[in-house]
């Protein structure tokens, strides 16, 4: 160890912050951080590792169809530059297996293991060529889960890293509750050995800055340990770290995984870790579509993914792996995009534009839709009809159109006989064929 952690006697807990019998306060310090984003960023997943947890688990086949997904969507642009599997059970070495004859340069292929040497053993006989190691590094975890010194700490981590340099693979270092560590303390000191370790061995070595409880705060002036942009600005300053090597991994459990994530990319680190619908531990990680968005906002442009992936992975979650999407759930829920209102619906029949701020059709594969109910009016059942059955310029339908009344009349009559559930999309094909296309059953209007 060339850079020495400060060792305590007793651990350093931040109790002013984390008092637990209150919720954590943000402390601020007024301190203005410079934003600072690389030329390149790109988005990494942990679906098979961290998402994997917290669900049913996955079998083999459905393993590969969703590496397969994730190849489909990053469409060779490399935003999705790597996802990560576990290795520990027979059916995850063989969906790595049958992953890697794919032969996919994007996502690429990596792995997690603790940090010892037993379980780098597995990473050596499957041939990957980066793995993801555990450091937990606040003292909560040092002294209370470990059960070591920091400095003990320290030497363990450092030890397996040598030992995965050695035969030239790359270490990818989960400092672990980076959100409640001692950074200038334990943070800074690990990760400048770690620079050490690359430089001389002329190896990459990574840093996932892991907010483990979902406590890191985007706000800028705000005091360490939480502050996301202090973090990130620390890494990248003190201890050398390349914005190439640093990673952010967020969870949900403060409603800010995606702001902190942003946050991340604007204060210097290249990478940030995610998963397909934000499933992870407890309230669950950072959404992989979210950052995708976000890139998009940051950048200008997707390059040449193909978003419309999305909504085939939607459907395969839910059919497949039994995954319930609540409907309201940004770019993937099945009424993200449905307005209820009434005035918005004739909004959107006089341009989309007004109450949609970008083409959710185009781009998701998503059109903007009206829920209909007992508030409807013509402009709504007129809206969902031209959106429903694609109706564009001649042979789109207009509120003044006369046909529109009996159809809110047969909405209307449900609601005065009791009714108070929104009228489905089946019942309102069959209202549109009887009315509007003189159908007499829906079969033959499809």
């Amino acid at each position: 160890m060339k850079y020495n952690s400060i060792d305590v006697i007793k651990p350093k807990l931040y109790k002013d912050i984390f008092s637990y019998e209150e919720i954590p306060i943000i402390k601020f310090n007024n301190i203005q951080l410079p934003i600072n984003t690389p030329e390149n960023i790109w988005i990494t997943d942990t679906t098979f590792r961290d998402g994997q947890q917290s669900m049913t688990s996955m079998n083999t086949e459905q393993m590969v169809k969703l590496f397969d997904f994730l190849h489909e969507l990053d469409n060779d642009s490399g935003i999705i530059k790597q996802t990560e599997f576990f290795l520990y059970s027979q059916k995850d070495r063989k969906a790595v297996e049958e992953c890697m004859k794919k032969d996919y340069k994007f996502p690429e292929i990596t792995s997690w293991i603790r940090a010892n040497k037993e379980d780098f053993n597995l990473v050596k006989s499957m041939g990957i060529k980066e793995t993801g190691i555990l450091m937990s590094c606040s003292d909560y975890h040092i002294f209370s889960k470990l059960n070591k010194t920091r400095s003990e700490a320290m030497k363990m981590y450092l030890d397996i890293v040598y030992v995965a340099l050695e035969n030239g693979i790359i270490p990818r270092c989960h400092f672990e509750d980076i959100t409640r560590a001692d950074f200038y303390g334990f943070v800074v000191p690990l990760a400048k050995n770690l620079m050490e370790l690359s430089m001389e061995s002329k190896i990459n070595v990574k840093i996932r800055a892991c907010d483990t409880l979902g406590v890191g705060v985007s706000h800028i002036g705000v005091e360490l340990p939480r502050s996301v942009p202090a973090i990130i600005h620390g890494l990248k300053y003190y201890a050398q770290v390349p914005s190439e090597f640093i990673e952010w991994h967020g969870h949900n459990d403060y409603y800010a995984s995606v702001t902190n994530s942003t946050t991340s990319w604007l204060y210097g680190g290249s990478s940030v870790n995610t998963t397909l619908f934000g499933i992870g531990e407890r309230v669950g990680n950072t959404p992989l579509e979210a950052m995708i968005i976000e890139y998009a906002q940051i950048k200008g442009n997707v390059k040449s993914m193909n978003l419309k992936v999305i909504n085939e992975i939607e459907k395969y979650f839910e059919k497949e792996l039994k995954y319930e999407i609540p409907p309201k759930t940004p770019y993937i829920g099945s009424e993200f995009n449905v307005t209820k209102a009434g005035i918005h619906a004739d909004g959107l029949l006089k341009n989309e534009e007004i109450y949609n701020s970008f083409d959710t059709r185009k781009i998701l594969n998503k059109p903007p839709l009206v829920a209909i109910n007992l508030y409807s009016g013509i402009s709504s059942i007129a809206y969902w009809i031209n959106s429903y059955f694609e109706l564009k310029d001649d042979k789109k339908i207009h509120k003044n159109d006369e046909r529109l009344l009996s159809i809110k009349n047969k909405i209307d009559e449900e609601y005065e006989n009791g009714r108070t559930t929104n009228i489905s999309s089946e019942e309102m094909k069959k209202l549109a064929n009887l009315f509007i296309f003189s159908f007499s059953n829906t079969e033959q209007a499809i």
